[in-house]
């Protein structure tokens, strides 16, 4: 049975299709658009998860929301050692580092530049902070990426898909340019065919390559 994605226009859905085409499973779309005043989910989302937010999946009767949790699902139940680390392999520390670090961590400042930029002047005394923080996790991730095409080991891993958001949100926020590691990895996400094909199936993305 295929899994069911549960996808919303310009969101971290967009990296689970990412995930499905790198596992090649099976999977089916639904679609959600925005509202085109507000940006918020539709209403019908509620009807899937009580929080009524993407991405969620229905797999075998199980509802799973999160993106994070999802691709930590995917990676356990179809993807064995794929795209996954187990706890007895050296490089799992890191991986599960890396999987919490995008929503622990780096998501939070990002999601706040974008609220309080349209504040305009009444955000002014908030941007030091907020920047300072978007700086200090892109530097860190940027020093992590020296000499390297992953952030773990030397294969793509879910920790790389759940890490893309950040990377191409504080690309489109214009925060990225000056972390050369940062453009160059992303730019090579980018262009795997896999994600590719996720970009096709899953329609406009704002926050994709322009190219």
């Amino acid at each position: 049975m295929a899994v069911i994605v549960h996808h919303l226009n310009n969101s971290r859905s967009q990296r689970v299709l990412w995930m499905l085409e790198e596992l090649a499973l099976s999977y089916e779309i639904v679609f959600h658009q925005r509202d085109a005043t507000t940006n918020l989910a539709p209403p019908a989302l509620k009807e899937v998860h009580p929080l009524g937010k993407s991405p969620v999946i229905v797999d075998n009767g199980r509802v799973i929301a999160e993106s994070g949790a999802i691709l930590d699902y995917l990676a356990r139940w179809h993807g064995a050692t794929k795209i996954s680390c187990t706890p007895d392999d050296p490089e799992w520390p890191n991986y599960l580092h890396w999987m919490h670090f995008a929503e622990g961590s780096a998501m939070l400042p990002l999601m706040l530049f974008l609220y309080t930029s349209r504040l305009g002047e009444a955000a002014a005394p908030l941007m030091p902070r907020i920047t300072s923080e978007i700086d200090n996790h892109l530097a860190y991730m940027n020093s992590a990426l020296e000499g390297r095409d992953y952030l773990v080991g030397d294969r793509l891993s879910a920790a790389d898909i759940q890490n893309s958001f950040v990377l191409e949100a504080a690309n489109t926020f214009g925060r990225a340019e000056t972390y050369p590691n940062i453009k160059r990895v992303l730019t090579a996400w980018q262009a795997r065919p896999a994600y590719r094909r996720a970009l096709e199936k899953g329609g406009p993305y704002n926050m994709g390559p322009k190219d």
